[in-house]
């Protein structure tokens, strides 16, 4: 375990993690990237935090979608929590090739508590997990999260609404039915919270919060978004994906070019 993160610490900050997440009341999770943008969320009064793999990979000159190893992450993610007080949740994009147990234990080892799963396996190809096989892989990292004796907060994640596969005509309603079919299942398999990932108009996004079994993760964008637009569609959980670095290099390019 990282030096001042031992095992009660880890437990009570899974725990506390995991309390955060209030359909209505949605837990905001800026998604950071290193100890510097931590620290800066963490400065500005936010609760908890989840590391992103699309900035996190920016950051190391490397491409998304695992173009960086785990040992990548788990290197980044220890500056992190060892940077700032706060639960940290790491995104783990499809799982690097890695047995659940390696995950759960190189997590934990880095200071995190948390955790997002996605069903795109990026080493095969991109390739859609099925949902019986992505339930599994959840099953299996809840199973090590529990015998290591903390309660890793798990995040299912779902690429559905991205692929936009099929005719445009009930595409969206399609995603939508097998979105919840499929992350109920993910639920059902030990998921904390439930990843529908997409830009949602908000009736979709309503629905997915009343008929998912468990705590909702909804993206937005930091800079163009209303915070108090999520709460009411039932929402528990928000972060930001890339957009936050995004909105950050759009003004540092503005500050850059007064002096190019």
């Amino acid at each position: 375990m990282p030096s001042g993160s031992g095992h009660t610490t880890l437990s009570e900050r899974a725990r506390a993690l995991l309390e955060l997440h209030q359909p209505g009341n949605p837990v905001v999770l800026p998604t950071v990237w290193d100890a510097w943008s931590a620290r800066l969320a963490v400065d500005a009064g936010f609760a908890a935090l989840t590391v992103g793999s699309h900035p996190l990979s920016d950051s190391i000159g490397k491409p998304d979608n695992e173009g960086m190893s785990f040992d990548d992450v788990l290197t980044r993610v220890a500056q992190i929590t060892a940077a700032v007080p706060v639960p940290v949740s790491v995104d783990i994009e499809s799982g690097y090739r890695q047995p659940a147990s390696r995950l759960i234990e190189g997590l934990l080892g880095a200071g995190a508590v948390g955790l997002n799963i996605e069903d795109t396996v990026h080493s095969e190809g991109g390739r859609l997990r099925s949902s019986g096989e992505h339930a599994e892989l959840v099953g299996a990292l809840r199973s090590a999260a529990d015998a290591a004796g903390v309660q890793v907060v798990i995040n299912a994640r779902t690429d559905l609404f991205l692929r936009q596969e099929g005719d445009p005509a009930d595409r969206v309603e399609r995603a939508l039915e097998e979105a919840i079919a499929r992350l109920t299942e993910a639920a059902d398999a030990g998921a904390d919270v439930l990843y529908p990932v997409g830009r949602h108009d908000p009736e979709t996004l309503r629905r997915l919060a009343a008929e998912l079994p468990r705590p909702v993760n909804a993206i937005a964008l930091p800079d163009r978004d209303d915070p108090a637009s999520f709460g009411p569609l039932g929402v528990a959980r928000i972060s930001f994906g890339p957009f936050l670095q995004t909105a950050l290099a759009a003004r540092a390019k503005d500050i850059l070019a007064r002096w190019g």
